[in-house]
């Protein structure tokens, strides 16, 4: 028909994009992005972002953001490991001066995983609630609230954290100044750590 002429002609992402949000990504390549390891492992296809495996270092947004929420879709290999950054900064680890929004397979991950390791948990400062994921290699649907000191992270629909920083500043803040409410902004990124990851449907709005 006529309509589906018209709309074959469209990029991917045309209409799809939430009301009140914009598009970190405009589904061909990386304008916007800027990598802190090998841009080369970094790419962009048909709608996706993705690393090919590790030493891609974090690929983040040339822009800054404080308050927001983001929306994304990721999907994970087998024995893959990766991260959403909110607040990062671009020097020394993003994990750590930054925050890091935990993405893992975690069911098929080789060893024991802390429970500040799994999906959805803030690295190494407060554990998801629990596990939500799809199965290996379906897309999953997160969004990431940062609004002040609050930070709520919610997967496939369940909320899995829902966090004042405050309440973890005595024992973590030292390791992780990325938690103290000094970092008030920073860029959004994704981890490039071992296997293919993918992430697409990219949309922010700030509070």
């Amino acid at each position: 028909s006529m309509i589906t002429l018209i709309l074959g002609t469209l990029p991917l992402l045309a209409g799809d994009v939430p009301k009140g949000f914009v598009p970190l990504f405009n589904g061909k390549d990386l304008t916007g992005w800027k990598s802190t390891g090998n841009i080369k492992v970094w790419g962009a296809e048909d709608g996706v972002i993705f690393c090919d495996k590790g030493g891609g270092g974090w690929l983040m947004t040339e822009r800054e953001f404080g308050d927001f929420e983001l929306r994304l879709e990721y999907k994970m290999p087998k024995g893959g490991n990766s991260g959403v950054g909110i607040r990062l900064p671009m020097k020394a680890d993003p994990a750590y001066v930054g925050m890091e929004i935990q993405l893992i397979d975690d069911e098929g991950w080789p060893g024991k995983l802390a429970n500040w390791q799994n999906t959805g948990s803030i690295y190494n400062v407060v554990p998801a609630r629990k596990l939500n994921n799809r199965p290996i290699g379906e897309w999953n649907k997160m969004t990431i609230i940062a609004k002040g000191r609050q930070i709520t992270i919610i997967n496939n629909g369940e909320t899995i954290v829902d966090t004042n920083l405050d309440d973890y500043v005595k024992e973590h803040g030292k390791r992780h100044p990325g938690i103290l409410d000094t970092n008030k902004k920073g860029h959004l990124g994704f981890q490039s750590y071992n296997k293919r990851v993918e992430f697409r449907n990219i949309y922010v709005k700030t509070l």
